[in-house]
């Protein structure tokens, strides 16, 4: 994705440093045989057939019935996306909204079964995203395809449209060719060929800017950000976690919403490199090396304490490669020096926002940036955000997470938190491509 935007102000280094560490992209030609594991929360489904609905797997596990060509992985807040180098998109887990692309009517004993997602025969998918009630695919050609329900918007059709059960082509970006989507619980963006960003769906709170400001209603309930808090306090505070989003759903009534795709106007002058949504704040990667970030900042995970809601930059002392989002806190891969004596470059994690479990695998002040210390020594390549945990994958390949252990979601073996970042040993010996993280599941791509 970054090798596809270019702009004058985006340096050499900066260039060759986004190759360097991530030539590994999910658009890459598969090589090798590869498979997919995956470990956490099973009660959706989402870690595939090898485990029955409803039981946790504390360690990765192959997911069976895959195609051996998996190019590229993407995690829904409770279900799985497999994209292969043919083209195909495979789904499994929850389907309550019909997000597998497969009949709502479906029996859910089924759900955790791997499946192609029918209906995208006129288009060879490059790779796949989802929320928590949909699912989208993006074509070589750069058309965006989406299918699932939402009444937030997050289809992006049309006004009042709020399902597709087949896969739907958004006919208001032909003609664009996007590269990157992301989704919140309610909104999405969208990264083009050229660098602009796109935006649809709830748009309350300034999660998409100025877009639907008119329409502004309350945003997100406070969670407790407490880094220091007891076990018993934080198994209070992950509880208080999962029941945010069902409270959401009773809050919203008159739910402002962007139905269609739309340009976001604050960043026009601007040319970007990456986006990620997190439940109801946004975060945008500029050309220039600058995280512009939005919405709502209860949990600190704007990164800034002023101008609001509002679209403005994150201060930070490290230049930015890729940035995710989990429910409330944010993710950075970022340049870091590695050797002070040689000036030599390497990589490193930068975190901040809610920190309830230990998810920002670092203790100090969690409303600004900081570095992720226990990561020291090693080259992260991506990192990505859950509910309450975080996954790394370094240059070695290798997988390391934090953050809430609960539910097997850290692959550790156990349901301990960890505050610092952890090897998941189980995976020793492979070969991990991608690593990509659910709200409370994890899939992991690997060379056979």
């Amino acid at each position: 994705m970054f090798s596809l935007v270019k702009r004058a102000s985006l340096d050499t280094s900066f260039k060759s440093s986004i190759r360097r560490h991530f030539c590994f992209s999910t658009n890459s030609t598969v090589l090798k045989k590869t498979a997919v594991y995956s470990f956490g929360d099973g009660s959706n489904g989402a870690l595939g057939d090898h485990s029955t609905i409803g039981v946790d797997a504390y360690e990765a596990t192959r997911v069976p019935r895959l195609p051996d060509d998996v190019s590229s992985i993407a995690a829904g807040h409770y279900h799985s996306l497999a994209v292969t180098s043919d083209g195909e998109v495979w789904a499994w887990g929850r389907n309550d909204e019909g997000q597998l692309g497969r009949p709502i009517s479906s029996p859910r004993d089924t759900w955790n079964q791997p499946e192609i997602v029918k209906g995208l025969d006129q288009v060879r998918v490059k790779a796949a995203s989802a929320s928590g009630v949909i699912s989208a695919a993006i074509g070589d050609d750069g058309s965006l395809w989406v299918w699932g329900k939402s009444k937030r918007g997050q289809l992006g059709l049309a006004e009042g449209m709020t399902d597709a059960m087949t896969p739907s082509k958004v006919e208001v970006l032909a003609g664009t060719e996007i590269v990157k989507v992301s989704f919140g619980w309610g909104h999405a963006l969208a990264q083009t060929k050229d660098g602009r960003v796109y935006g649809w769906g709830y748009s309350a709170g300034g999660r998409l800017g100025d877009m639907g400001k008119a329409l502004e209603t309350s945003s997100s309930p406070p969670l407790v950000n407490n880094s220091t808090a007891t076990s018993q306090t934080r198994s209070s505070m992950l509880d208080e976690a999962e029941k945010i989003v069902s409270e959401q759903m009773e809050k919203e009534k008159n739910m402002p919403i962007i139905w269609e795709p739309s340009l976001v106007q604050e960043l026009q002058h601007l040319k970007f490199l990456d986006v990620a949504c997190g439940l109801d704040h946004s975060l945008m990667l500029c050309c220039d090396g600058k995280i512009y970030s939005c919405g709502d900042n209860t949990y600190n995970q704007l990164g800034r304490v002023t101008e609001g809601s509002k679209i403005f930059p994150v201060e930070m002392s490290f230049r930015p490669l890729s940035i995710s989002a989990g429910l409330g806190h944010c993710l950075i891969v970022c340049e870091v020096p590695s050797d002070e004596t040689t000036g030599e470059m390497g990589t490193g994690v930068v975190s901040w926002g809610w920190n309830g479990c230990s998810q920002l695998g670092r203790r100090g002040p969690d409303g600004h940036p900081g570095l992720v210390e226990g990561l020291v020594g090693e080259r992260p390549v991506s990192v990505s955000g859950g509910r309450v945990h975080s996954i790394v994958l370094t240059s070695k390949k290798e997988l390391w997470a934090w953050g809430s252990g609960r539910n097997g979601r850290l692959g550790l073996g156990s349901s301990a938190d960890e505050p610092e970042p952890a090897l998941v040993e189980c995976l020793e010996g492979f070969e991990v491509l991608q690593a990509v993280a659910g709200f409370d599941h994890n899939l992991v791509l690997v060379a056979e």
